[in-house]
């Protein structure tokens, strides 16, 4: 059988030699990927064909000068007002020293007219006293008071922290072994009852309009606080005023009080104590003076035992 001659069309070009290498030849020919190319042709047709770190710092030092611009207005604005506001500083220091020399000068005329007042006081009931001066003194507390007496001191109950179990004015008995407001006023007034003639705790005099309260955890004694221990120093026949004391409802009360309650107490009879004057005498009445009441009359005076 004869062999027919190979087949060639004569429409299609020959193949290339690198037909094989299709994507080398890519890679080599586009170097440059396309999108890329149309990015930057993008930035610089936006950006008039300046570079973005040019713009970047073209905005920065825009920023700065507006920034120190700012602050130099705002120097020479401060330094314009600087004047201004030291005066009104000044002026306003000024009228403070002023109306705090004016305060003080009044709180001093105030103590000197205190003091006059009180002394006015003690010199009229020693003066218009008529034969009983030196009662109504010392019931007044307007003088201070030198003799036998007792000594009484009243603790809260050991252990027992000053700045807890509630105020010292609460209502109701506590086992929480502090003295309260009511067992000083019967304190008080059971040595009054027993025959005491001047009676002081912590050196506070009492007189026969004091009065005896509590605020929170103080106990105060006309508006003055007092802490515990107190002393109750009480002007009198000693031994007898000790008997009469403790025999009286108001000394029972006292050591139910130490065996309920822990309340700490110890009374002694002293051959000397000495009370101070009271610092502020009040006056219910008055009289003025007259003839009659210089030759031989007395003014009148409201006195009494007790405290409240």
């Amino acid at each position: 059988m004869p062999q027919q001659p190979p087949v060639r069309s004569t429409g299609s070009p020959p193949p290339r030699p690198d037909a094989s290498m299709s994507l080398l030849t890519n890679v080599m020919e586009h170097s440059l990927d396309d999108g890329y190319a149309e990015a930057t042709a993008r930035r610089r047709a936006e950006g008039g064909g300046l570079p973005r770190t040019l713009r970047a710092k073209l905005g920065l030092a825009a920023g700065l000068v507006l920034a120190a611009l700012v602050v130099t207005v705002g120097a020479a604005e401060t330094r314009i007002s600087a004047p201004v506001v030291a005066k009104e500083r000044e002026e306003l220091i000024d009228r403070i020293d002023a109306e705090t020399s004016d305060a003080d000068a009044l709180e001093r005329g105030v103590d000197e007219l205190r003091d006059e007042v009180g002394e006015r006081q003690r010199r009229a009931l020693r003066t218009q006293g008529g034969g009983q001066e030196q009662l109504v003194s010392l019931l007044a507390g307007a003088t201070e008071v030198e003799g036998r007496g007792i000594e009484l001191v009243v603790d809260d109950a050991k252990g027992t922290d000053q700045g807890g179990g509630g105020p010292r004015g609460s209502s109701g008995f506590s086992d929480t072994g502090r003295v309260r407001d009511r067992d000083m006023q019967r304190i008080v007034n059971g040595l009054w009852e027993s025959g005491a003639e001047a009676v002081a705790i912590n050196g506070q005099r009492l007189t026969a309009l004091s009065a005896i309260r509590a605020a929170g955890d103080a106990i105060l004694v006309d508006n003055r606080p007092l802490v515990p221990p107190y002393t109750v120093l009480a002007v009198g026949d000693g031994k007898q005023l000790n008997t009469t004391f403790r025999d009286s409802a108001d000394g029972q009360y006292l050591h139910v009080l130490r065996e309920n309650f822990g309340v700490r107490y110890s009374i002694s009879t002293e051959d000397r104590v000495r009370l101070p004057a009271a610092t502020s005498l009040i006056v219910r009445t008055a009289e003025p003076g007259s003839a009659a009441g210089k030759s031989g009359g007395r003014g009148s005076a409201e006195t009494g035992k007790g405290t409240s």
